[in-house]
């Protein structure tokens, strides 16, 4: 075996998925650079590294060095040290002050930082607070040298290293051989299949216990991941086989053990007049029977409020708004003005908003401790400005708390006479029993949502099994108003939902376009000239914030992944950005966060824009709304480019225009909800781009897909 050393010039590619790596090495008193291939995880450019393997011709790249293994060393002469130090790893030096620290200290530069980090208080530039920033990120890095070579040793990729000392800290090694599929449950980003693999190298069976029990745990959380908060026994084990590559006769035995410790639930569901065994991962299972025996509670409590005439206070509330409101809008207000829990749902343009400021005009003169709020900010901020008042996330009304879980909660409850929850088909099953508890014996809760749009991201269909529970008053919005008639938009987002084919007349006045295009090359350049061109020309719409792509599936050549990079290109692109997997962001950018932050007040969906990239403190700023929020490179996992986005992660929000692909290769996302939720985004424009096929498939789709849960069944046992 060859052995060649150098430093890493650049990275041409990189997978963090394999920990592939195509990069260019520098050696020692070598002009050219050498190609180096292999899988080479968590290597940076600036880093010193000595490669063992073999030479190899390639017909097109020519001589190349492919790895079999490597080690990361200290940098040994200036210029790689000067590279090191510049390559942004240690936070405080980027390439603008490596310079410096090389030109004073020379061939010591390292050992300075190591053991005199105050002698950089000579250069001009550094203080004390930036030199206190660079020890405890010498040390981090040091101790993530550690993980990753333990993890190396053991032939697993040590890409995940920062973040599982992020998370664990200097007991990372002992944490991680203790128990390696630790991993899968604590940390965003690594799976079951990473943490089995690790465990395999480190000695532990397939068969073993430790590995059945977090299997099971792990098939759960993943059928979770597709909506499912229980699943049936019979049809778990199949899937638990495929995953652990155990029978299921070894993993059945271990599902009483994990009950017995509290781990996951099993009981039984009726249906279909046969009781049948369900397994849960436990916080699930407590959240369903929570959410029961919270709306029990609610539905008993009474109200402080004095009682009012409704016929009388419908009359003064029409005349105060200057509105006749229909039939089934006064069957409603008279609910949601003298009955506890009450769900209105509706389609677009059948007066759900009318009927939120009916009721709260009428309960103004009842009292002010009313609160707003939706799952989402997106959500909440249109919620406000429908009703003139204050709404907030759901997440900020019960006051999340850094240690964990919510302020407000069943021993501090919030202050409240009347609740209403808008977009109510978004709130999943553990959002909604957190909510459930902060709510006060006395308030009136309103629930409003439109039961045709997709479920919630999360585990559960809330609105649906409460709806289908019949303990709970709905009243059901279906005639379409004068001034949404005349919307294309409104009406088609109803022939849709009513399995019939929209109207694709493209006329000037319309709000509706169906641009035809057969091809998946043809649908991907339209989308690009439509968004950077002819609607901002035409509409004087913003590419970036007035205009948002909507696609049904993130992969293939149309889908979010693709088109944001293509996307990218047209309306921003740039020479320099930071690279993080296969995404490249650029200052400008337009991005969404894809997981709740709680410490940073960001949630699952929020959009925003990249303000700065900061090389030296690894530090790129991100705006939402009106608020600035740093992140450190190692979150920006945590965050993917926005021009084009799923039609499920834009849910509870709107925009000015959508545009959206809408071709067969889309085919296995072609759900009548969810083209319906897409077009139903659109505020002021909506145009498709694709075949007609594929639109009448999505429409003759109306199998909703079955989430499996017991909520259904538990609110008719408790209500």
């Amino acid at each position: 075996m060859e052995q060649i050393n150098g430093y890493i010039e650049r990275i041409t590619f990189h997978s963090d998925e394999s920990g592939f790596t195509v990069a260019q090495l520098q050696q020692p008193k070598h002009r050219e650079l050498t190609c180096i291939v292999g899988t080479m995880p968590g290597i940076q450019p600036g880093e010193t590294v000595r490669c063992y393997g073999k030479w190899k011709s390639h017909l097109v790249h020519g001589n190349q060095f492919e790895i079999e293994k490597f080690s990361v060393e200290a940098p040994a002469d200036l210029i790689g040290i000067k590279k090191y130090l510049g390559s942004g790893l240690i936070k405080g030096i980027g390439p603008k002050y490596s310079s410096k620290i090389v030109e004073k200290f020379g061939i010591e530069t390292l050992n300075i930082i190591d053991q005199f980090p105050e002698r950089l208080l000579e250069i001009p530039g550094f203080g004390r607070k930036k030199i206190e920033c660079i020890k405890n990120c010498w040390t981090e890095q040091r101790s993530i040298r550690d993980v990753m070579v333990f993890l190396q040793g053991h032939g697993v990729s040590p890409a995940f290293a920062q973040k599982i000392f992020k998370t664990y800290g200097s007991k990372s090694v002992a944490t991680v051989k203790e128990n390696p599929y630790c991993l899968a449950r604590d940390m965003f980003g690594v799976g079951f299949k990473t943490a089995d693999n690790l465990a395999e190298k480190m000695g532990i069976g397939k068969e073993s216990h430790q590995r059945t029990d977090a299997g099971i745990e792990y098939v759960l959380l993943e059928l979770s991941q597709h909506g499912h908060v229980c699943y049936p026994v019979e049809e778990f084990l199949k899937e638990a086989e495929k995953t652990l590559e155990i029978t299921a006769a070894q993993i059945e035995p271990r599902l009483q053990i994990l009950q017995n410790e509290d781990r996951i639930e099993l009981a039984d569901i009726m249906g279909n007049g046969v009781k049948k065994p369900y397994v849960w991962i436990k916080y699930l299972f407590a959240s369903e029977m929570g959410i029961a025996r919270e709306m029990k509670r609610l539905k008993k409590g009474i109200s402080l409020l004095r009682q009012i005439d409704k016929e009388k206070a419908i009359q003064w509330v029409q005349q105060q708004l200057n509105i006749e409101l229909a039939e089934n809008q006064k069957i409603a207000v008279a609910h949601a003005i003298s009955g506890k829990l009450h769900i209105i749902t509706g389609g677009p343009g059948t007066g759900k908003s009318t009927i939120t400021n009916a009721i709260l005009t009428i309960m103004d003169k009842l009292t002010t401790k009313i609160c707003l709020a939706a799952p989402t900010g997106r959500a909440a901020k249109r919620m406000s400005e429908i009703t003139g008042r204050k709404a907030l996330t759901i997440h900020s009304l019960l006051e999340f708390d850094f240690k964990g879980g919510f302020k407000r909660n069943r021993d501090n409850r919030l202050e409240c006479d009347l609740i209403i929850i808008d977009e109510a088909s978004m709130i999943d099953t553990s959002l909604m029993y957190n909510l459930l508890k902060a709510i006060p014996d006395q308030a009136r809760v309103i629930f409003v949502g439109d039961i045709n749009q997709l479920p919630s991201v999360g585990p559960g269909n809330v609105l649906r099994d409460m709806i289908g529970s019949r303990g709970i008053p709905v009243t059901t919005l279906k005639e379409i108003f004068r001034q949404a008639a005349g919307s294309h938009i409104i009406t088609n987002a109803h022939k849709i939902n009513n399995g019939l084919f929209p109207s694709l007349y493209n006329g000037k006045e319309s709000d509706f376009f169906f641009m035809e295009c057969e091809e998946n090359e043809e649908v991907m350049n339209t989308i690009i000239k439509l968004v950077s061109q002819r609607l901002p020309n035409r509409y004087g719409f913003s590419p970036t914030a007035d205009i948002q792509v909507l696609a049904p599936m993130k992969k293939g050549f149309i889908g979010t992944e693709n088109l944001n990079i293509e996307l990218q290109k047209t309306l921003n692109p740039k020479e320099i950005g930071l690279h993080r997997g296969f995404q490249k962001f650029h200052v400008g950018d337009k991005v969404m966060q894809t997981r709740n932050d709680y410490q940073k007040e960001v949630f699952n969906g929020d959009i925003g824009y990249i303000m700065n990239i900061d090389p030296d403190d690894q530090v790129v700023v991100i705006k939402f709304d009106d608020r600035e929020v740093p992140y450190s490179y190692s979150e920006m996992d945590e965050v993917i480019l926005a021009y084009a986005i799923s039609i499920h992660k834009f849910q509870g929000s709107e925009c000015p225009c959508v545009v959206m692909p809408i071709h067969t290769s889309h085919f296995i996302m072609l759900h009548r909800n969810l083209l319906y939720t897409g077009i139903t985004r659109g505020k002021k424009l909506v145009v498709l781009v694709g075949t007609k096929k594929a639109i009448s498939i999505a429409i003759h789709n109306d199998e909703v897909k079955k989430r499996y849960t017991s909520l259904q069944q538990a609110l008719m046992e408790h209500l």
